[in-house]
């Protein structure tokens, strides 16, 4: 899933770095172009795949432990907790994450630089993780940890809720058997709830994470980030790459959730 729709998180990460007014003059047909000739469509898909090794089975194992929980005996679990449950969920692999996301980030943040003959930041994983630890730290691999939080609370509480939420009501209505149809429809639903919920918050963090230490920071936290923002860009600018993040969200929450039911199935496990 990641492999398939990685080239659309490069275009959502260079659209949401763009600094202008409503985006001004950028489109996605745009960037991916750039992307393609400037050669970096894949840049940063080594930690990239580093990061769900360490944030999807931790997210999706949180929630479901964390559900049945909250869940009373006898009763099912309420729309609440289960958004309480995939928001808290999502905000611990996160953290355990961020430093890979922030290596991802920056990797694809390099490819601009490809097109004006200039040497990238870094030249893969451990090269990004002894340059960044070198000149900013230990720390400073949880750059923009904050935001990405936050982000990682809303996607996953519209993803993990939405989804469980969605295929529930479904199934519950009759409208079809708990099947294909049902875990594409629940999907569906799921990356569309997930993209407009965490693209501010994502815009912030992408932001965040992308300030090194090599000249002066733009911004001094994830709040003096989202003002300037809204101040010189407007507050649309907070939706930056929404497309695109909603074009790779929706492939990946069906290839993804379709063969994680079936993996389900297959062991004898019960349905999500």
């Amino acid at each position: 899933a990641e492999a398939s729709t990685y080239p659309l998180d490069a275009v959502k990460t260079r659209l949401q770095l763009h600094r202008s007014p409503g985006g001004a003059g950028r489109s996605a047909v745009r960037v991916a172009a750039e992307l393609v000739r400037d050669g970096g469509v894949y840049r940063g898909f080594s930690p990239a795949v580093l990061r769900h090794l360490m944030y999807t089975p931790l997210r999706i194992v949180g929630y479901e432990h964390l559900r049945s929980t909250l869940a009373s005996e006898g009763r099912e679990v309420g729309l609440f907790e289960k958004a309480l449950a995939g928001g808290l969920s999502g905000v611990a692999a996160q953290v355990v994450a961020s430093p890979a996301d922030l290596m991802k980030v920056r990797m694809q943040a390099d490819s601009r630089m490809l097109s004006q003959g200039i040497q990238p930041r870094y030249t893969g994983i451990p090269d990004a993780f002894t340059k960044i630890v070198r000149a900013e730290g230990f720390r400073g691999l949880w750059k923009g940890v904050v935001p990405n939080a936050q982000r990682a609370f809303l996607v996953n509480m519209g993803e993990l809720t939405c989804y469980d939420q969605a295929k529930r009501l479904i199934i519950g209505k009759q409208i079809c058997d708990d099947n294909l149809y049902a875990h594409t429809l629940a999907s569906v639903a799921s990356g569309l709830s997930a993209t407009t919920l965490s693209c501010p918050a994502d815009v912030i963090k992408t932001r965040m994470m992308n300030q090194g230490k090599e000249g002066k920071a733009i911004y001094r936290s994830s709040y003096d980030c989202l003002v300037k923002t809204v101040r010189h860009e407007g507050a649309m600018a907070l939706w930056k790459g929404f497309l695109p993040t909603w074009a790779r969200l929706g492939p990946w929450q069906f290839v993804f959730w379709v063969s994680y039911e079936k993996l389900r199935q297959a062991s004898g496990i019960s349905s999500f």
